[in-house]
């Protein structure tokens, strides 16, 4: 085969780095797969004027570009300091106070914009600001008032973020804020709808349902993994199964599990994913000196490409793209470190539920294509004909050198696939073609990308009656140009 693609995907953040001119058809250029709108920054107007530019971009290349759009979720901050900031020694008492004004804060208190800490948290837990560059110990609560003990010290400013060590706040994961936000998802025609801090199914479910409330029921749901308390399996297998994609968000969650058990709890995350179906993106300071700097840090380099070997779909950027030097670049960078970590063996094997049962007619197809193309030494690429993109998505769960091209007429289902490891969207028209005119079809579509050869063999997945989604029932093997 003529084109060798990276498997795992590339999802980076559009801000204003990404809106200097030439910018959006440069990161399409240089491999973006997705694109992250983070609704904690930024008015509606510009949320999607940049959907509708990176669109615009993708399609003048031929490409189809996924797009998510990132709630902000709940803000669990401290107000402000009338000095801006303060400088906390160890020892130092130190309180959060919901009577303190928004800008009254000073050298012994400061005020909350979440009124209900005070009853979230008890003497002797430790509250962890700024990242947990400050590391306060509750001593006591009195009335709406945190009274602290400075742990570890240092500048604490305005605005800075609360979490609590091991988890336990109550703040819901949708607010007002995100409600309204959910509108402007719709108006952008999202892909793709982040939840942060969710706390169970529920919160999914009801961000599902508000999607369709506005005008956006077939969007897919993104689970943001921040809180310790949702890394437990029975509540992490269940925020999976609601979701159609998990984030591992590792900024708020390295905070409240801790840095030293992080790099296992993604490796779980991950495989939990596979397991259950699911897609999921690792994020949060992949490449983070290189919103400065040409190339990464060599640590950099290893996370990105241990991520791959733990069998990541995608790799998401943030500030390096929103606000960095040279967000194409970084793409580019990226993308590298993923092809050289998927040339390794250990990422196209696979015993994937191989001792399992299955029920349904396309999971079955899709495993069952996965091993013959693993197996068989002349299998170039998988095809499968998707409503949906739930196929293919299975079949992506299997890990393997082969490509699966997701054919679909749908727009919708072709910028899903964007995010899905191995998985590349085409678009054919094939609702009124015969059988054999779908095969010509298919086989013209990919010489012509460059994707096969004439000779080679390819595995095409489909479903008897086309049009019915999670119909696929049917594999066949075809030789390109015969």
């Amino acid at each position: 085969m003529s084109t060798r693609l990276r498997r795992t995907k590339i999802l980076a953040t559009l801000g204003p780095a990404t809106d200097r001119p030439g910018m959006m058809e440069k990161i399409v250029k240089a491999g973006v797969n997705a694109v992250r709108i983070n609704f904690s920054h930024g008015a509606a107007e510009e949320h999607m004027a940049r959907a509708e530019t990176i669109r615009a971009c993708a399609k003048e290349q031929g490409r189809e570009v996924g797009v998510l759009v990132d709630l902000q979720g709940p803000k669990i901050r401290i107000a402000r300091f009338k000095e801006d900031k303060i400088f906390l020694e160890e020892g130092d008492e130190f309180a959060l106070d919901n009577n303190v004004g928004t800008n009254d804060g000073d050298q012994r208190q400061v005020g909350l914009t979440y009124p209900t800490l005070c009853k979230d948290v008890k003497a002797d837990d430790v509250l962890l600001l700024n990242d947990g560059a400050i590391v306060l110990k509750v001593t006591a609560v009195v009335g709406e008032r945190v009274e602290t003990v400075v742990v570890e010290g240092g500048v604490l400013s305005n605005n800075k973020g609360i979490n609590l060590q091991g988890g336990g706040l109550s703040a819901p994961a949708l607010t007002e804020k995100d409600k309204e936000d959910i509108k402007t998802a719709a108006k952008i025609n999202a892909d793709y709808m982040a939840v942060s801090f969710p706390r169970s199914a529920a919160d999914l479910d009801e961000a599902r349902q508000l999607a369709a409330e506005a005008g956006l029921p077939d969007v897919k749901i993104v689970a943001k993994v921040e809180r310790a308390e949702t890394v437990e399996k029975d509540i992490l297998d269940e925020i999976i199964l609601a979701s159609d994609l998990i984030m591992v968000a590792r900024g708020d969650l390295g905070v409240e599990i801790g840095d030293a058990k992080l790099p296992a709890v993604q490796k779980y995350m991950i495989q939990r994913c596979r397991d259950l179906n699911r897609a999921v993106i690792t994020a949060t300071q992949m490449m983070e000196s290189m919103i400065e700097n040409h190339i990464p840090t060599r640590a950099e380099v290893f996370d990105v490409a241990n991520a791959v070997y733990d069998g990541t779909d995608a790799v998401m950027l943030s500030a390096e793209t929103a606000a960095g030097k040279n967000p194409d670049k970084v793409i580019e960078a990226m993308g590298r470190i993923c092809y050289e970590a998927e040339s390794e063996r250990s990422t196209q094997v696979s015993t994937h539920r191989i001792n399992e049962t299955f029920d349904r007619f396309d999971e079955s197809v899709a495993m069952a294509s996965m091993y013959i193309a693993n197996h068989m030494n002349n299998v170039k690429a998988i095809v499968a004909l998707t409503e949906s993109g739930t196929t293919a998505r299975m079949m992506s769960r299997i890990s393997s050198g082969k490509p699966i091209f997701a054919v679909s007429p749908h727009l919708a289902t072709r910028r899903t696939v964007t995010l899905f490891r191995g998985v590349y969207p085409v678009a054919i028209e094939y609702n009124d073609m015969s059988d054999d005119d779908l095969k010509v079809a298919i086989m013209d579509t990919l010489v012509a990308r460059g994707l096969v050869e004439k000779g080679d063999t390819i595995l095409l997945t489909r479903g008897t009656d086309r049009g019915q989604e999670g119909g696929t029932n049917m594999m066949e093997m075809l030789k390109v140009g015969e």
